[in-house]
């Protein structure tokens, strides 16, 4: 499986400028709280005045730095559509296009209101329709191929054990609330959420024409199914292990565990030449799939589809969809009080379906070549620090460190943007349609990601676009890779001092790179293979540290009753520990012969740690914090900050800590890994 760096993505919000803002680059002493020791809580010690005067704003369900950039971010992203739609003279696929069309109709809030609930009417029809089991096969094999997916998910990749080929991956999904654990909980939360959920469900479909009495009768038999498929999905834990969603079998072993769904008719209908075999990845969760479509009644089935036919389509009809659909996923999921203006959702929905597009003209803009070159410096001293490293590990056995060098040797960085963008030609937008936008989008990413299954591999391609504030690492293809979207203050500033650069930026790249040697990632070789190229020994010592790590976050609690569960955010804390490891070995790198003065009292090594205190700053509603924690993998922005540092000598001789100090971990918890 790809690990991935992921992070809250937000639109702007037009609310008054903070201290911080106005020194978005550097580091303002104006948000430090020096009523808090740095050896006792150096997360409160650097973030506690800007926490306190940054509550969360009503239309967010958290703020922090990430949310600071975005506003800035978004900012230009709105300038540049605003700018494309007034050009209604450009090639209707091109960029300019392509942008000023979907943006123009994604703002007619009055054809949207007229419109209200026609787009569905097609859809619901053809559910009306269904009379035989194979008619919700058909159905559901019609909107995989159109983009829209249900019941089951699936995924586009190379072969996890065999990466000169593409697959398909056929995953477990098909559920409303965030995951099976929310369906299988006993607590009263819990039980009270899903009655939340329940009624939810029976008024969005009232709004799309079912009478209330059968709408709530409908609601029950969703609710049922799904928490069915719940039951027989994987949990986090165990989707951590890549091994356990990989199933690789033949067209005809799959329709042999599935005689109620055809693979070979759903192969057709995406528009592939039958693949031979795939990854049934999830078998247990398929053998509930085809016992709903052999043994439920078709009167829930046809519940169950247009439930998500509604579910999926809200956000892009008219306002009383829109609000319904926000009172339960953003107000009850998420606690945010208030919806985004529908600007800057357009921008959040424009990034994933004209990522490119909008990308190109944003690169054009807003990415100088310098930072590109800057960047290759930071990531050079890092790759140094984890090979210096790697040789010396105390742990490590030779024929494990062998392949644990030649997989560092391996690694590749992507910065900045793509180099093969995504082709849109062929494809037009209307200024008046903006459900039939979205639609038409769908199916042209659905048809480029299908497409895939079969053909040569192109190392060009990115998983992201350039725009987004973000980076991940991809196991197959042993890359991490930067857009240019966070190459900005606070993470990346080319006025700043190498410190700040490397505890920002560069603990962001030490976090990516030991992804490759996270719980996860360290399963693929230097090939980028699924094969564990460990000896017993080393990968139990690997283990044992790791449960360690996994025992310190489990002591986490964001809120009363709500610990973080370590062992579904043990790649993302192994990176984090290891990043800031790799990152202040390259800081010293970095440094070495040249004069460390002191900025505004704060040595170097201070300096960078508070580099990497201030990305992870973050207020917090607290269902938003449930939900982070119910969700993960990552920890809230306190315990990425004091978890890690906690273990680190190089933090506790910056800020002359001492045995005893909360920074400071007795001596037989702390936790090294690389």
């Amino acid at each position: 499986m790809t690990a991935r760096f992921l992070l809250v993505a937000a639109a702007a919000l037009a609310i008054g400028p903070t201290l911080a803002q106005s020194n978005a680059g550097g580091l303002d002493p104006r948000n430090f709280d020096v009523t808090s020791a740095a050896c006792s809580d150096f997360y409160q010690h650097a973030n506690g005045a800007w926490l306190a005067r940054n509550p969360v704003p009503a239309a967010y369900s958290s703020w922090g730095t990430f949310n600071e950039l975005d506003d800035r971010n978004n900012a230009k992203l709105r300038a540049i559509a605003n700018s494309a739609m007034a050009q209604t003279d450009a090639a209707a696929d091109s960029p300019q296009g392509l942008v000023g069309a979907f943006y123009a109709a994604a703002l007619d809030e009055a054809r949207l209101q007229q419109v209200d609930a026609q787009p569905l009417a097609a859809d619901l029809k053809a559910i009306d329709r269904i009379r035989r089991r194979d008619d919700v096969a058909a159905l559901v094999r019609a909107w995989h191929a159109r983009g829209t997916p249900v019941l089951f998910g699936l995924n586009v990749r190379q072969d996890l054990k065999d990466n000169t080929r593409v697959i398909a991956y056929a995953s477990q999904g098909g559920l409303g609330l965030p995951n099976r654990d929310y369906y299988l909980r006993g607590d009263a939360e819990s039980t009270a959420l899903r009655e939340q959920y329940r009624a939810h469900i029976a008024t969005m479909l009232e709004l799309a024409g079912v009478r209330a009495r059968k709408a709530r009768k409908q609601a029950d038999a969703v609710l049922a199914l799904e928490t069915r498929l719940a039951e027989a999905a994987l949990p986090r834990e165990e989707l951590r292990d890549p091994n356990k969603s990989y199933n690789v079998v033949a067209l005809a072993a799959a329709n042999a565990a599935t005689p109620a769904f055809d693979w070979s008719a759903f192969f057709a209908a995406i528009g592939v030449r039958e693949p031979g075999e795939f990854s049934l990845s999830h078998p247990k969760f398929f053998a509930a799939m085809q016992r709903e479509l052999a043994e439920t009644p078709i009167r829930d089935l046809q519940a169950y589809l247009r439930w998500h036919l509604v579910n999926g389509a809200a956000a892009n009809l008219s306002k009383r969809f829109v609000d319904a659909d926000f009172a339960f996923s953003g107000t009850v999921l998420r606690g945010q009080k208030q919806l985004k203006p529908r600007d800057e959702r357009t921008v959040e929905q424009m990034n994933f379906l004209l990522g490119d597009p909008l990308g190109q003209l944003f690169v054009a803009e807003h990415f100088p070549p310098a930072a590109k070159a800057r960047m290759q410096a930071l990531i050079g001293h890092l790759r140094a620090a984890l090979l210096a490293r790697l040789k010396q590990l105390p742990w490590m056995g030779e024929a494990t460190r062998a392949q644990a060098i030649e997989k560092w040797s391996t690694f590749t960085a992507k910065i900045g943007y793509t180099e093969k963008w995504k082709d849109y030609s062929g494809v037009h937008l209307a200024r008046d349609a903006h459900f039939e936008n979205v639609r038409t989008l769908q199916a042209h990413l659905a048809r480029l990601n299908f497409a895939k299954i079969g053909a040569p591999i192109d190392r060009r391609e990115w998983n992201m676009p350039p725009q987004q504030v973000n980076a991940y690492y991809n196991a197959v293809w042993n890359e991490i890779v930067f857009p240019a979207g966070i190459l900005q203050p606070p993470f990346f500033d080319l006025a700043a001092d190498d410190a700040l650069n490397y505890g920002a930026i560069g603990g962001v790249i030490g976090h990516e790179l030991l992804h490759g040697f996270d719980d996860s990632g360290s399963r693929f070789d230097a090939q980028g293979r699924l094969n564990l190229w460990w000896t017993p020994s080393d990968r139990k010592e690997f283990e044992s540290r790791a449960d360690r790590l996994v025992t310190q976050a489990a002591e986490f609690e964001a809120l009363p009753g709500f610990k973080l569960n370590g062992r579904v955010a043990l790649g993302e804390n192994i990176g984090d520990l290891g990043g800031l490891t790799m990152a202040s070995a390259a800081l010293e790198l970095a440094l070495k012969g040249r004069p460390q003065a002191k900025i505004d009292g704060l040595t170097p090594q201070q300096r960078f740690f508070h580099g990497w205190a201030q990305i992870w700053r973050r207020n917090y509603t607290d269902a938003a914090l449930k939900l982070q924690v119910n969700v993960g993998p990552h920890a809230p922005g306190k315990f990425r900050v004091n978890g890690p540092l906690s273990n680190l000598s190089a933090f506790r001789e910056a800020f002359d800590c001492h045995d005893g100090d909360a920074m400071v971990r007795p001596e037989p918890t702390r936790v090294q890994i690389w």
